[in-house]
């Protein structure tokens, strides 16, 4: 099993300003904890022009992730262990591996699953583990048989609602360096890919939830989540949190995101 290496100096403005872009004033420092999640402001690994898909995205096949000659990424889901925080303006080393790969055919078509794996260190100790559940697709036609999203819960007892435009998605996008054009191009997200408009990234979701699980049960253990129905940038979303369940609810009822966050034990 190969696997990649890449280390990063956890950089406390890129932190801050993901907070910004979120409409917090809050700024980090040298030797503060960040949040849960905000690893993925880090690790960038720019590629040339030439080295890209027709998304955006670094091209397949050169790298951990094999070519199975599907087209369309999404980022489905994922877990994580969160062992002790991350601390600002100090190196950090991520060791990435791919642990499956596998296609299945689907009702459209084939379908491409691949599942890699992160743990991140700093000074020799394990801060965490996460699994990144990728879902490989063909491209939409008129014939596609459009699957009935799922009808989110509405027992929450704890509720946050939060609204989108493009000029997050672009900054979210910077900030992760993710090139994928569904988030910012509309027309490519619209003709080539099928979507009604600019997609929410799935990242940007199951981090807000990880912001509000952390603001109302205090640092988390693990969590995890699964896409299940895509937002669009013009949406106003509702997180949603019942016990350790939790769940982004469409303006339509519809399920967006299911997640779980175990709090830690004192």
């Amino acid at each position: 099993m190969t696997d990649e290496i890449q280390t990063d100096v956890m950089d406390p403005a890129r932190a801050s300003a993901l907070l910004a872009a979120l409409g917090s004033r809050k700024k980090f420092g040298a030797g503060d904890h960040l949040p849960p999640f905000f690893h993925q402001l880090y690790f960038w690994s720019p590629q040339p022009p030439a080295a890209l898909g027709r998304d955006g995205h670094p091209k397949v096949g050169g790298g951990l992730i094999p070519d199975m000659g599907l087209p369309r990424r999404m980022w489905a889901g994922g877990r994580l262990q969160f062992h002790t925080p991350l601390v600002a303006a100090s190196k950090a080393l991520r060791r990435s591996v791919c642990e499956s790969a596998t296609t299945k055919a689907g009702r459209t078509g084939p379908l491409g699953f691949v599942t890699l794996r992160h743990d991140i260190s700093q000074d020799g100790q394990l801060c965490l583990s996460e699994w990144q559940d990728l879902v490989y697709r063909q491209d939409p036609s008129d014939t596609d048989i459009q699957a009935k999203p799922p009808v989110a819960r509405t027992d929450e007892t704890d509720r946050r609602d939060v609204t989108f435009d493009s000029t997050l998605l672009f900054r979210y996008s910077a900030l992760t360096f993710n090139g994928h054009r569904i988030h910012y191009d509309l027309d490519y997200a619209r003709g080539v890919e099928g979507y009604d408009g600019l997609v929410v990234h799935g990242p940007l979701l199951a981090q807000l939830l990880l912001l509000f699980a952390e603001d109302l049960v205090g640092p988390l253990a693990q969590f995890s989540f699964r896409a299940s129905s895509p937002l669009m940038d013009c949406e106003t979303a509702t997180l949603c949190r019942n016990g350790q369940s939790m769940w982004v609810r469409g303006p339509d009822g519809r399920q967006c995101m299911s997640a779980e966050a175990v709090p830690r034990s004192e």
